[in-house]
């Protein structure tokens, strides 16, 4: 049976442009973009045109973006710096309850330094109010990290207006754009932010590559201590083949208008899933305020894993997960109030550049003969 990707949230493909525009960097421009000499010149030229290419996405100047290992090393670089720098000032962090693993994990880290940490709630759809963030301050805070889009629903999340109640108060934003950039607009002037977290592999560049957008004046301590790589924000040696990976991603992710392309075959997927399923599916997110390749649905009364088994081959991700023998929801959709019932049977489908409407498609009719009986027997239990 043929394979089908539809996991392009976990991770993309690289682009060939991106492969075409590193390969030199493998047997040629091998030096040290730091050292002196004719061998490091040509690495470092590549460094920072790449680094020129992240700017120019987020329409950003050059000198703000840091080079990292991916969006986990950025989003601990953005917490972890912002707290150790702004300590004397205050210790408290406003997020919210939806954010991925590597936000969360780094706010719980720093409680153990004496941080303290709102994690703010969400509604049924996903999305945070920004009159909790504005309640949530207090004269200590030092940080709000709100997520842009949920990597597993694909709710966006309102950055602007949060931005807008930060600045009321003088206090540093930071957002996840892990999953939002090259698939909607991620201009920092426009989202009012001051650090902005960057994935390469979410945006067809190689793993083991990122970005952190630091806004000009904001103060961060460096996670990792060495020479004074990265305008002393990052040390260790920059690898040039990297940064031109992300750099050519980068230039593909200005023209969003692949996008809706991607958009128009998300939905007629979810109303190819409503005509053939009825109420038997159900959305999980926001209908409208949703990056346009994300499609979280739940098969009521299945499992997930289940679903996706019967699927045979094709990659997607489910929304819970089973230990000792009881399926357990994500913290997402927990949070987000989805009944068990619900939770447990969701599957998200992400889609990417390549996505056709035959896989697509295919995918239906698999779910149609592998999950109608199924559904059959359990409306008679």
């Amino acid at each position: 049976m043929a394979q089908i990707y539809l996991d392009y949230n976990a991770s993309t493909p690289i682009d060939p442009a991106v492969t075409a525009a590193m390969r030199p960097f493998l047997d040629e421009a091998f030096g040290n973009p730091s050292s002196g000499h004719w061998a490091s010149t040509p690495a470092k030229a590549a460094l920072e045109l790449a680094r020129g290419q992240v700017a120019a996405l987020l329409r950003s100047a050059s000198d703000e973006i840091v080079f990292t290992s991916g969006g986990s090393e950025a989003n601990n670089l953005a917490i972890k710096g912002t707290f150790f720098a702004l300590r004397d000032k205050g210790e408290h962090i406003i997020t919210t309850a939806v954010e991925h693993p590597a936000v969360l994990g780094p706010c719980r880290f720093l409680e153990r330094f004496g941080a303290t940490v709102t994690y703010l709630p969400v509604d049924r759809t996903g999305r945070v109010d920004p009159e909790d963030v504005r309640r949530a301050i207090t004269p200590r805070t030092v940080l709000i990290s709100v997520m842009h889009a949920n990597n597993e629903v694909g709710t966006i999340l309102p950055i602007e207006e949060i931005s807008a109640i930060a600045r009321e108060h003088g206090i540093c934003v930071h957002t996840d754009a892990a999953q939002s950039v090259g698939k909607i607009p991620t201009r920092v002037d426009a989202l009012g932010v001051d650090l902005l977290t960057i994935a390469g592999h979410k945006l067809y560049a190689p793993k083991g590559v990122g970005a952190l957008y630091i806004r000009h004046g904001v103060e961060l301590e460096p996670l990792i201590h060495g020479a004074g790589h990265e305008q002393g924000r990052r040390a260790g040696t920059e690898s040039a083949l990297l940064a031109v990976g992300l750099g050519a991603a980068c230039i593909l992710a200005q023209d969003l208008a692949p996008m809706e392309r991607v958009q128009a075959l998300r939905d007629r997927f979810w109303h190819a899933l409503q005509g053939r399923f009825g109420d038997r599916v159900v959305l999980n997110g926001h209908l409208e305020h949703r990056l346009p390749n994300t499609l979280n649905v739940s098969f009521v009364g299945m499992v997930g894993a289940d679903v996706l088994v019967a699927l045979d081959g094709v990659a997607a991700s489910t929304g819970s997960a089973c230990h000792s023998g009881r399926v357990e929801l994500s913290p997402v959709l927990a949070a987000m109030g989805v009944p068990e019932k619900v939770g447990m049977g969701a599957v998200r489908f992400s889609l990417g550049r390549a996505t056709t409407e035959a896989e697509i498609d295919t995918v239906v009719d698999r779910l149609e003969a592998s999950l109608t009986g199924t559904f059959r027997s359990t409306r008679h239990r």
